[in-house]
Parts: C-alpha cells; structure tokens; sequence
C-alpha cells in the first residue's frame, strides 16, 4: 500500500515538473505545443532563430534609372515665385506665395533655366538647390513665346551642378524618358514613361505656337513646370511645360519644349537679355483685318527704312490722291513654304538665323514675285 502510494506521488511530481516546465517554455516563447521539448528550449537565454529572406537584385534597368536619379537631382532646383502686396488698413507691404515651379542648373555661373509661366508676375523669386541651401534670384531674360526664363544666383561653384545637355532631333517615339521635378512642392521626385510622340504643336501664354514640342507620358504635375525632362543616360531632352488635363492633374498627355529649341534660345538670354529674333524689317497688318479684306496672305503695312526688306524693295501700304488707300506687298511664303497668319511667318523665320539670304514670294498689282531678302535682327 505505501509502495503504491509512493510510486503514485513520484509520478505526480514528475507530472508537474513536466507541466512547469513546458509553462516558463511557452512564456519565453521558445517551446511550441505539440513540439518535443529538447529540441525547442535550451536554456532561459535562448532566443528564436529568424531567417531574414535576402533581397532580390535589382535590374539592370532599375539600377541604370537609380544612377540617372542620383546624378541629375543635384542639377534640378526647387522655384518659389512670391508678390508684393500691400496691406488696405496699415498699408505694410509683404511678400504674398504665388506659386512654385522647378528649374535646372545650365552652368557654372549659376543661371537656373525654368518656364516663364514660373516666374511670371514675380516680385520676388527664391532658389532652393539639391542641397537645401536657398538663394535670391534675379530674372536675366524670357522668351514669353517659348515659355522659357533664365535666373542667376549666387552660389558656391562646388553647389553648382550642370545638367548634360542632349539633343532632340533624333528622338524616337518609344523611347525611355525620366522626368525629375517637385510636384505640389514635394522634394525631388522621379517619373519615368516614353517619349508618345513628337512634332506636337502648343501656344504659349502669348498664344504664340510652340513647334517640336515633345509629348510624353511620363507623369507631369503641378509643380514640375521648368524641370527637365532627361533621356535615358541623363542628358536633357526637353523643358516639361504644359499638361492636358481636364481635373488640372495629370491625366497622360505632357508636353516639354525641346532641347534643341532651349539650346537655341537660353545663349541669347542669358547673353542679351531678351531673345533677338531673325526678321524682315516690316510691320504687317492684323490677321483680322486682312481676312475682312479677304485678302489671303500677310499685307505689309510699313517697310523700316534703310531695313533689309527696303533694300530688297518690298512695298507697304501707301495714301493714295484723295485719301485713298493702296495697298502694297502681300508675302504669301517664305523659302517655299506659304504663310498666311503673323504665327505661320514667325514659325518659318525661326528655322534661319541673322545674316541669312532667304526667298520671299509676294502678290503685288495681281502679280507673282521673288525678292531676296537677308534676315535683320528684330528685338522681342
């Protein structure tokens, strides 16, 4: 009787033991129900083994964007356009936000290339670089027609990092394009898509047309206006500009002015002030006007004399006897190509340069002619 007793009382002991043991396992969390015990817990400091998965190599797609981030981001600026207003009751003057934009470092000497719409009605423009270091900028020349500016700041040369400049005439639809900005003043954010077609044409705030323009669908959004639209090995393709957008966000469709046009055009601002434009040396007669005239063409109204278009001997309109009035030339093309609106002969002179011969073809007494005439420089 006391053996059986005694054999019973072992075995509850042990019961217990067995019982406490796999309760302080399961509160240090080693030990699993249903586990055997020995393999799970191996003293109060073990600890469970977790395998972390490596992670999965980048492509080299992936890796070839990361490094087009990480260089051209040191070249892209955040813009901040603000206003003077004036108080009503105290009359204290104070800077009022208009809004922001981005830009791009074009050289060394710190002009920052952005939209005009960017900086337009600007009393006081700020400067924000890669490196959160701010700058007061100055407006060195526009070109409204364009939507194109150029600011200079003051800054470090070692803060100054130029952006490679590409070129856009042997752009294809389908290629890979990358576009950096700071959307709704966001930091530096990356959008990447392909070039959707080429030879776009938009108006500018002028209502001037922009030829070339690059449509993309690499997202544009508020605030990416100025910023630079890049190739795949980094290199500037275009400026982004406009978007087509029936909410105001960014529904597909992005335009960017391209860089060969930028390339162009930034020299003369940066070197003159204001774009110096290829002319004829005439005034021409509203679109409007001539069209109630039903006159098919552009009429000239007045010839600057000494100007290229006199020495060729291109006639405006003149006061006949009797306060009548006659009209002189119509210039109905340019190297073979007819222009008909202000815009058209505008798009045509854009393609020469100051010095250049062109052939100009007129309608004078009912009659076709072909004057030569070399492009004189016109301020805009």
């Amino acid at each position: 009787m006391k053996r059986k007793s005694m054999i019973g009382l072992m075995i509850g002991i042990g019961a217990a033991a067995v019982c406490g043991v796999l309760l302080v396992a399961s509160l240090d969390g080693v030990a699993e129900w249903g586990k055997p015990l020995g393999a799970a817990y191996e003293g109060p400091e073990a600890k469970p083994r977790l395998v972390t998965p490596a992670p999965a190599p980048l492509s080299p797609d992936e890796l070839a964007t990361i490094a087009v981030f990480e260089r051209a981001s040191k070249s892209v600026v955040f813009i901040a356009n603000t206003a003077i207003q004036r108080d009503f009751w105290s009359l204290d003057t104070f800077e009022v936000p208009q809004g922001s934009g981005s830009g791009f470092i074009w050289n060394k000497q710190g002009h920052i290339v952005t939209n005009f719409h960017v900086i337009y009605g600007a009393n006081a423009i700020k400067v924000t670089l890669a490196d959160r270091n701010e700058y007061q900028a100055r407006v060195v020349g526009v070109d409204p027609d364009h939507d194109l500016a150029v600011l200079q700041i003051r800054a470090p040369e070692s803060s100054l990092e130029p952006l490679a400049i590409g070129t856009s005439s042997d752009l294809r639809v389908g290629q890979k394009v990358l576009a950096i900005g700071n959307p709704f003043g966001l930091d530096h954010t990356l959008t990447t898509g392909v070039v959707s077609a080429l030879g776009r044409t938009i108006k500018s705030m002028t209502n001037r047309t922009i030829e070339g323009v690059i449509q993309t669908d690499a997202a544009i959004n508020p605030g990416n206006s100025g910023g630079p639209l890049l190739d795949s090995a980094g290199r500037l393709i275009g400026v982004n500009t406009q978007i087509i957008s029936p909410s105001g966000a960014y529904a597909g469709i992005g335009f960017a002015v391209p860089v060969d046009t930028v390339n162009r055009i930034v020299p003369e601002l940066i070197k003159h002030g204001k774009r110096i434009r290829p002319g004829l040396g005439v005034s021409l007669v509203p679109d409007a006007l001539a069209r109630r005239w039903g006159i098919k063409g552009l009429v000239i109204a007045k010839v600057a004399r000494g100007g290229s278009a006199d020495r060729a001997g291109l006639r405006g309109v003149r006061e006949a006897g009797g306060g009548r009035i006659e009209l002189g030339d119509i210039l109905v093309a340019v190297e073979g190509t007819p222009v008909e609106t202000v815009d058209e002969l505008l798009d045509v002179l854009e393609r020469f340069k100051v010095g250049d011969r062109v052939k100009v073809d007129v309608i004078r007494d009912n009659k076709r002619l072909s004057v030569e005439v070399m492009l004189q420089a016109v301020n805009s």
